[in-house]
């Protein structure tokens, strides 16, 4: 690829990237669309595409693309969540907690992941990992504690006595930072 080239893809990925972050899937697609070439931009390539595809609420679809950049990218934990989110909303909570796992291998320490496997374990009904996964995102991220009672993900568990602990605990925790912040 010459540099004229790689400077050009590297542009559309970019635009492409900012019309996700505006809310713009559709003029995404639109730009990826323009990029005969990727060479070793194209894990980046997938992802964006899948990325528009589930900003499209077209679930099933973006499952392709982001397979093939986990595929060419696995060490890109943010393509795992990705992949797990599309999986949950077809109704996969097994595929999404194995994307879910993948990604947890390379960010062990990631709230967003750990609140995730929760919530699919929650939704598999496997109270031990759910319970399990949620301590850990609340240690790491106590703000998702205030995420919890309204998060459906959660209705299986929501009556279990440890889950109201762990919950109760959480939110007691963060109601006496907050006290203690305003001081």
């Amino acid at each position: 690829m010459t540099v004229t080239n790689r400077v050009r893809l590297q542009k559309i990925l970019r635009e492409a990237q900012g019309y996700l972050e505006l809310g713009l899937p559709q003029q995404a697609l639109a730009a990826l669309e323009r990029i005969q070439e990727a060479g070793t931009f194209r894990a980046h390539l997938l992802y964006l595409r899948g990325e528009a595809l589930r900003a499209m609420q077209q679930y099933a679809q973006a499952i392709e693309p982001l397979e093939q950049a986990g595929d060419l990218a696995p060490s890109n934990y943010q393509i795992w969540l990705a992949l797990g989110w599309c999986y949950k909303r077809i109704g996969r909570i097994d595929l999404a907690l194995a994307a879910l796992k993948r990604a947890e291998e390379v960010a062990p320490n990631d709230a967003l992941i750990q609140y995730n496997l929760a919530c699919y374990y929650s939704l598999a009904e496997d109270k031990q990992p759910a319970l399990y996964h949620l301590r850990r995102a609340l240690r790491l991220e106590p703000g998702y504690a205030k995420l919890t009672a309204a998060e459906s993900d959660f209705d299986p568990l929501r009556d279990d006595p440890d889950f109201q602990a762990l919950t109760e605990d959480a939110a007691s925790r963060g109601r006496g930072e907050q006290q203690g912040g305003e001081a």
